[in-house]
């Protein structure tokens, strides 16, 4: 287990990423392949707390891999009802509609408009109470040829953390290939910091038809890039998110 501390996600106090840019083991970590973390005859089950969770961390990973014909599978675990609370705007149902919309058309933008897509429908902010019975879930059909893709255990998000936890035990239950990515790992830690687990890490290059297709993939979100002008609420993806989210590579946990 790596030793983390503090890793509260503080309204702006996102770490720039241009220190991130610089990080030496960001710039260091080795390079790793599409075809050497899905190998042929793998599936990848990308487990996402919220919709765009699976754009933010492997979008790129899922661009490559659609053109390698490698089967995907996206399990949404939240319809992300919770993301405008109070919000006149974006009462819950209504919300979990249009983000469910917007998943699909974020797929679409990757090229995996058929990829197998199951809503568990759990409760948005309440994955820690639920974490056993999700990781029973996921335990009944995850394949021991899979590759699980999902948010890091130590993200700093109750939800990312709740799902990465389940993953793990599912995937060690079932004998398949974990990978864990930091989402809001990036927000909250510091290059200085020693949180990130490195030697696990591994940098999947994108082309800039890959990053292209992940940017796309995320003006998706629209829910998630503008401001509730009926509550003030800034957008839940700011600028700092976004710079994020158009690195030319993808750093996972593997």
């Amino acid at each position: 287990m790596e030793a983390v501390t503090d890793r509260t996600i503080r309204a702006g106090q996102a770490t720039p990423e241009a220190q991130w840019r610089a990080c030496a083991a960001v710039r260091e970590a080795p390079v790793i392949g599409a075809a050497d973390l899905v190998p042929v005859g793998a599936r990848v089950v990308v487990v996402a707390p919220h919709p765009d969770d699976e754009v933010l961390a492997a979008g790129g990973l899922i661009h490559q891999l659609v053109r390698m014909g490698r089967p995907v599978c996206v399990v949404a675990v939240t319809d992300g009802e919770g993301s405008h609370p109070g919000s006149p705007r974006w009462p819950a149902p209504l919300l979990a509609r249009t983000r469910a919309q917007e998943q699909a058309l974020a797929l679409r933008c990757l090229g995996a408009e058929d990829a197998a897509v199951h809503r568990l429908g759990l409760p948005d902010g309440g994955l820690q109470a639920r974490r056993d019975s999700l990781a029973q879930a996921l335990t009944s059909w995850v394949q021991p040829s899979d590759v699980v893709v999902t948010t890091w255990r130590f993200d700093g998000h109750p939800d990312h953390e709740a799902v990465g936890e389940a993953c793990a035990q599912a995937a060690a239950a079932a004998g398949a290939r974990l990978v864990e990515v930091p989402v809001w790992g990036w927000h909250w830690s510091r290059p200085a910091d020693t949180p990130m687990p490195w030697p696990r890490a591994r940098r999947l290059m994108l082309s800039p038809a890959d990053v292209q297709a992940k940017a796309r993939a995320l003006q998706a979100f629209q829910t998630q890039l503008q401001p509730d002008a009926t509550t003030g609420a800034a957008p839940i993806l700011d600028a700092v998110s976004q710079d994020r989210a158009a690195r030319p590579f993808e750093l996972m946990f593997v």
